[in-house]
């Protein structure tokens, strides 16, 4: 059985100081926006940890090794979220992307048996998006693209995403969640609740906008990956479904909240045994899939492990540690 890890970062130093280079402003303003986020202190001790971690975001011998070690066979590499820059212009966000996406496919062509590559989109210009997608997957050969809960005034129910939704649903393309800040700002910026708080709160909201706008029915094919194990939505999916049936509002999609639980995928960085059997018990074994978050300290350090102890059935182990992954790259379009 081959083990697989969907949620694995890459950092292109080279990249962000290219960007720093031709907008020094937004960059600044941007590093205020974190500091805001997350306070002085988390931001000091994320920086040290950081770049403590550098060869395991950058090295590719050093990321083989600890795959090895953590006993995986495949990684699903992409950038980490420092690198959407939600604050870019349309002109520069589009050579982001596409600058992004060459260097991850350079990262991954380097092991093509052991990694597998997700490129990154302009998310806060949607009529910029699609040449992008192609970029990633027919220009690149990468299985899928990374996106935000949000950017700018940009949510995943905005109808001017419509385009990206079809086109990655054509393509047979991953979507992968992730995160990157928290709208809540200033709340959160103590006790490092940016991140412990803040993740699971945008995977819970843009999950459900893309549920409650209807987006999976108008898409049934869309194959999106929830980074944090889909973060609070699954644990309170009750709520969503008591919404659908009260509210009038809440009806832009066709059928119960829960019900779509089961057409959408989640990793399994939920740092619970019980949080893990709970999100498979409410999605099914075939939509979880393994994720470390690596080489993160908020991530697993051994992730197989933590599945395999987990107190699953033979069968869902195997499937959450690869077969499901596997399965949603079966019938993507290829370079």
């Amino acid at each position: 059985m081959t083990v697989v890890d969907v949620h694995a970062h890459l950092l292109l130093p080279a990249l962000h100081a290219e960007v720093e280079r031709r907008a020094p402003e937004g960059v600044a303003q941007a590093a205020a926006l974190e500091l805001k986020r997350h306070g002085p202190e988390s931001q000091r001790i994320s920086g040290a940890m950081v770049g403590a971690r550098i060869p395991k975001l950058t090295d590719l011998t050093v990321r083989l090794a600890d795959m090895d070690a953590q006993g995986v066979d495949r990684q699903w590499v992409s950038v980490s979220p420092n690198h959407f820059y939600p604050w870019a212009p349309e002109g520069l966000a589009v050579w982001i992307a596409q600058e992004a996406n060459r260097l991850v496919a350079e990262h991954v062509a380097q092991a093509p048996d052991r990694l597998t590559g997700l490129g990154v989109v302009p998310l806060q210009h949607p009529s910029r998006i699609v040449e992008c997608v192609d970029d990633a997957i027919l220009g690149r050969g990468l299985a899928g693209i990374e996106i935000s809960s949000f950017a700018g005034d940009v949510e995943l129910s905005d109808p001017r995403l419509e385009p990206m939704w079809a086109r990655v649903a054509e393509l047979g393309a991953v979507v992968f969640l992730h995160p990157f800040g928290c709208s809540l700002d200033e709340r959160l910026d103590r006790f490092y609740l940016a991140n412990t708080v803040g993740q699971p709160v945008e995977n819970a909201v843009a999950l459900s906008h893309l549920i409650f706008a209807g987006v999976l029915d108008r898409h049934p094919t869309l194959k999106i990956v929830a980074a944090h194990g889909g973060g609070y939505l699954p644990t309170a999916i009750g709520r969503s479904d008591h919404a659908w049936r009260v509210r009038p509002e809440a009806r832009g999609c066709e059928h119960e909240p829960s019900s779509y639980l089961k057409r959408l995928w989640f990793d399994t960085v939920v740092h619970d045994a019980g949080a893990l059997r709970h999100l498979i018990e409410v999605a099914g074994a075939s939509q979880v899939v393994l994720g470390s978050d690596y080489p993160f300290d908020m991530g697993l350090e051994d992730p197989a492990a933590f599945v395999r102890a987990a107190g699953l059935d033979d069968a869902t182990t195997d499937r959450v540690l690869g077969a499901n992954a596997d399965a949603l790259l079966e019938t993507r379009v290829r370079a």
